[in-house]
Order: structure tokens, then C-alpha cells, then sequence
């Protein structure tokens, strides 16, 4: 399969280098290039890319809003965020937008092209390490509003007893084969109940739902605790 990407980026020195990197792969082909998020809606309807690799920080519409357009859209091409920050307010912004997880802009470029691959074929690009980091520093601990709070206990409430104590091993950053020994659960198993979840949620990919049952004031309690 031939993953077609758009690249987006205000720089044209990154943008440039990026369609250089990528563009060298056998399995993606760089369908095209924007340098602000003004225009990307329109443009991924023209040239139907798989995946884009999104910068954040552009100088009129920027990559959040950009994001958020995108994904909510029927058949929304998945999202990469490119930042220079590992974790802050606007990636856990787009993460709950629906992007499909981040990289960093002086991440290796075989590092890159493994994250779009991954991102297309349904994977995020955030291992269980790196969303026990996200949660940690970009939630600090801290209970989301009130109103948010509210609507993910709601969300949360939908779920049956084994799908929330899956969904709460997610937001702990556990692997499916980590909480396949926590809970007495096969692999197979355990992916099905995250499907179910994702599917009864509404949501897009793990980050996610790790985002969410922290916005349900779930991962309060100790490591093992479902709360």
C-alpha cells in the first residue's frame, strides 16, 4: 500500500526537508504541502491524503484548529502533530482533537517515517511509555473542569465493569499485553474490549481514551486501582 501524505508547515526549509525524508520511502508518496492551516481542509478534499503530518504553531490558522477541521469530518485523513515540545497544552489539545499522536521535529528521520507508517496502518504513535509520560507531565495530576469532568463520567458510565477496567488500564499507559496479566485477560481479549470501547465512546484511538478517564477523575486511585 502507497500511504499518501500532506505535509504541513509554515517553515519551507522544514517542509522541505521533510518532503526530502519521507519522499525517499517506497511506500509514501508526498501528495502535498501547505504552509499554514488556512487552506488544509480544503486541500486534503483535492488530493485525499492518508495521514498529515501537522506543525502546531503557524501564524494564522494553526495546526490545532487545522486538526480539529479535519477530524470532524467523515473518512478524516489521520493526524501527526510535529512539535518541539514533548508535552504542553496544545498537544494534549490535538490529542483530544483526535490526532493520532506526535513527534518531535528533531526526531530521527527513520523514526518519522516508522511513525507515519504506523499511523497508517490504525496505530498511534505514542507507546504505552510515552503516554504515561504525556499523562504525567501534561495533566500534572490536575482534575479537569468541571463541566468536562461531568461529560467524561457520563461517556465512562456507558461502558460495562471489564470495558471500564480495561479503559482505566489504558489511561494508566499499560500495553494490552500488561493489562492482559493485571486482569486475568487473553490479548485477543483485551483488544476487543478496546475496540468496544472505542467503539461505544466515540473515540478515534487509545490516547484517547487514556484522556478521558482522566477527565472522569479515574486514575486518582494507586496503580491497579480501576477507581
Amino acid at each position: 500500500m502507497t500511504i499518501r501524505l500532506l505535509i504541513v508547515d509554515d517553515d519551507p526549509l522544514v517542509r522541505a526537508g521533510l518532503t526530502f525524508m519521507l519522499g525517499g520511502a517506497d511506500d509514501i508518496e508526498i501528495v502535498g504541502e501547505a504552509a499554514d492551516g488556512a487552506g488544509v481542509a480544503q486541500l486534503a478534499l483535492e488530493v485525499r491524503p492518508d495521514v498529515v503530518l501537522m506543525d502546531i504553531r503557524m501564524p494564522h490558522v494553526d495546526g490545532l484548529t487545522a486538526t480539529e477541521t479535519l477530524r470532524a469530518r467523515p473518512d478524516a485523513p489521520d493526524v501527526i502533530v510535529l512539535t518541539t515540545f514533548h508535552a504542553d497544552e496544545q498537544v494534549l489539545r490535538a490529542l483530544r482533537a483526535g490526532a493520532a499522536g506526535f513527534v518531535l521535529k528533531d526526531t530521527p528521520p527513520a523514526e518519522i517515517v516508522a511513525a507515519v507508517r504506523r499511523v497508517a496502518q490504525g496505530d498511534p504513535v505514542l507507546s504505552p511509555a510515552v503516554l504515561r509520560q504525556l499523562m504525567t507531565q501534561v495533566s500534572g495530576g490536575a482534575s479537569a473542569p468541571g463541566d468536562r469532568a461531568a461529560r467524561a463520567r457520563e461517556r465512562v458510565a456507558l461502558l460495562a465493569e471489564r470495558e471500564r477496567e480495561v479503559a482505566v488500564a489504558v489511561g494508566r499507559g499499560h500495553s494490552n499485553a500488561e493489562i492482559s496479566a493485571r486482569l486475568y485477560l487473553s490479548v485477543p481479549t483485551v483488544k476487543t474490549h478496546v475496540s468496544r470501547v472505542l467503539a461505544k465512546l466515540g473515540l478515534n484511538n487509545r490516547v484517547q481514551i487514556a484522556l478521558l478517564v482522566h477527565d472522569a477523575g479515574l486514575l486518582d486511585g494507586p496503580d491497579g486501582d480501576v477507581g
